[in-house]
């Protein structure tokens, strides 16, 4: 019992913290709005609870900045730091490897490669409600993750130098096809430049409509398998002993994270390391119950994610940077101190 309701006030932790975090950034920006409106806005737009706030008393152009610019552009944010930080955990319980994550291993590369492609050709068709560069994404994604488990596979365990060095190894590959694309086509060379940077800018309502119910029913297959990706912690042999496909469970987690990322790059580009450094500060917080570990690692991967964006977007406005280099800056220490400390273990 007592686990149980140190559980449920994490998760509303976290939840207050997230909703401080929206508000807080939705009030940064060239227009000056109250904390307290941006905060009656939000609440505003919830439903149920939004009919009992008001916007009495706050003007209509900065209710139209919050609902039409800044709140679907958190909103997004939120789903694909999610998304990616489920993804992490997944492939880091998975693999039992620390440095497991979609941008590591390749994933978020063969995804950004597939949506250049679809750019290349001007696929622009949509099929069942899904872009072609949704779709071309999906398959670089999979591709990717498919060829670096293989190639970092020996026996039965993925260790972490072959796993890093297949990552980069088809990563570096993939970008050299993406950068031969853009030699091709010159007219598309910012479009694609905008995939290997990432940038959740001039998003809208409706991006968050293409991500929305892949990114959380995915999350929700990899949910399911919490209590599977516990019992492959303690190995494949306990695991497979105690009832557990394991086969089954790594080729489902494998395509339903290649699902995922390869929404998330499709309306934000190449944001790496969200899915590396989250799943372990977490940790550090909930404890490696993938039952818990997996619900909060995309809710602290979200409220991350926001706070880089909302960064990347004013730290020297009007210019924008890309959300991509500053979890880069993040991330980039925090992998080498990972590098370290398994080097340690060893």
């Amino acid at each position: 019992m007592k686990e149980w309701m140190k559980t449920y006030q994490i998760f509303i932790a976290l939840l207050i913290l997230l909703f401080i975090v929206m508000v807080g950034a939705s009030v940064m920006g060239a227009a000056s709005i109250k904390v307290i409106d941006s905060a009656r806005i939000i609440l505003n737009q919830i439903p149920i609870l939004g009919r009992w706030v008001t916007l009495d008393g706050i003007s209509e152009a900065h209710i139209r900045i919050i609902t039409s610019i800044r709140l679907p552009r958190m909103f997004l944010t939120l789903l694909v730091g999610f998304g990616l930080s489920v993804v992490g955990v997944a492939f880091q319980g998975m693999l039992k490897n620390p440095m497991a994550d979609p941008f590591i291993i390749g994933t978020s590369s063969g995804a950004a490669l597939g949506a250049a492609i679809a750019i290349l050709f001007k696929f622009n068709r949509v099929i069942l409600g899904l872009s072609m560069t949704s779709i071309f994404a999906f398959i670089g994604a999979l591709a990717a993750t498919l060829i670096v488990y293989q190639l970092a596979k020996v026996k039965e365990k993925v260790p972490v130098t072959t796993l890093l060095l297949a990552g980069i190894a088809t990563g570096q590959f993939f970008s050299a096809i993406l950068s031969f694309i853009m030699v091709l086509s010159t007219n598309d060379v910012a479009t694609i430049v905008y995939w290997t940077m990432g940038s959740f800018s001039s998003r809208g309502w409706n991006h968050v409509q293409i991500v929305f119910i892949p990114i959380l029913l995915g999350s929700a297959v990899i949910y399911i398998l919490a209590k599977d990706l516990n019992l492959l912690l303690l190995g494949e042999d306990t695991a497979h002993n105690t009832g557990v496909d394991v086969e089954k469970v790594k080729g489902i987690v494998l395509v339903v994270g290649a699902f995922i990322t390869a929404f998330a790059v499709s309306v934000s580009g190449i944001i790496g390391f969200v899915g590396l450094i989250i799943p372990h500060i977490t940790r550090m917080i909930v404890g490696p119950d993938h039952r818990v570990l997996i619900p909060a690692s995309g809710l602290i991967g979200g409220i991350f994610l926001i706070m880089a964006d909302t960064f990347a977007r004013t730290i020297i406005s009007p210019t924008e940077i890309p959300v991509g280099i500053i979890t880069a800056l993040v991330g980039g220490p925090f992998f080498i101190y990972l590098l370290r400390r398994t080097k340690r273990m060893a």
